[in-house]
């Protein structure tokens, strides 16, 4: 009998934790709880300072007030930490970002879901920004160029803070529907002044076709379409895609918001 009883509270233990181990895994079922309505942050891996927190908080909820757009930034030393062993961190990112509902699904009637959420999982070496489903993928160029210019440089160095600050910086601008912020230009190479001199040559030879030939040399339409595809390359950059506004929203950052898959991933 009280072997019997053994073999029973035995069985009942290893019931009781595979449950819990399947719990725990549940996919997006992570155990991380939303920052409040209007935080914005959940720093677990400790990366920012609060001086850098309260700049982030005014920015988004700035933001927040004027598009009824939240940008939710969430630092963590591991995936696996937090239930997402083995996970890919665009998965983890769209998981979480469905788990918590970040972001409004509609205003007024009108479909808004506009959230955006920046992942840093400092020990996995990976960043992922995930966009709410109103954006499609039609900032998902942006967001790589967010991310491969203004986030992973700064966590190549070291400088996490650095990072996500210029990141939400330059999110809030896409956001907005402005201008990125200018990245310095890199030093010259030897490519770039080949180039240059491969212009001046060009600029020789037209100069020289002219005198030789006057109008019926061939120059006139090298330099025709070249100023043509110039042109066309400016128009298109100053073509600038504004997102609608939700002036005066006075709500938080979750309200059913779900990931449309689009945005960026970087490693380092």
């Amino acid at each position: 009998m009280n072997a019997a009883l053994r073999v029973v509270c035995l069985f009942t233990m290893l019931l009781a934790w595979s449950s819990f181990l399947w719990a725990a895994d549940e996919p997006g079922k992570f155990n991380l709880d939303p920052p409040g309505p209007r935080e914005f942050i959940l720093d677990r891996a400790d990366l920012l300072s609060p001086a850098d927190k309260d700049k982030i908080k005014k920015l988004c909820d700035k933001l927040l007030t004027d598009k009824a757009t939240p940008i939710i930034v969430v630092t963590i030393n591991s995936m696996a930490e937090h239930g997402g062993a083995g996970m890919r961190i665009e998965s983890y990112a769209m998981l979480l970002f469905n788990q918590w509902q970040i972001g409004v699904a509609e205003i007024n009637g009108q479909t808004w879901n506009t959230g955006i959420l920046l992942l840093v999982s400092k020990n996995d070496r990976k960043a992922r920004i995930e966009l709410g489903a109103y954006w499609r993928r039609d900032q998902d160029l942006l967001a790589q160029q967010i991310m491969n210019e203004q986030i992973v440089p700064h966590f190549k160095e070291g400088d996490y803070t650095a990072g996500i600050v210029a990141g939400v910086e330059s999110l809030d601008k896409m956001a907005r529907g402005l201008e990125l912020p200018k990245v310095p230009p890199k030093p010259l190479t030897w490519k770039n002044y080949l180039v240059v001199a491969v212009l001046i040559g060009l600029v020789i030879f037209t100069i020289v076709s002219l005198i030789r030939r006057g109008a019926s040399g061939w120059a006139w339409l090298f330099w025709a379409a070249l100023f043509a595809g110039i042109g066309y390359i400016l128009y298109t950059m100053a073509q600038s895609r504004n997102s609608g506004g939700g002036g005066g929203y006075s709500g938080g950052s979750f309200g059913g918001g779900f990931s449309g898959g689009g945005g960026a991933t970087g490693s380092w």
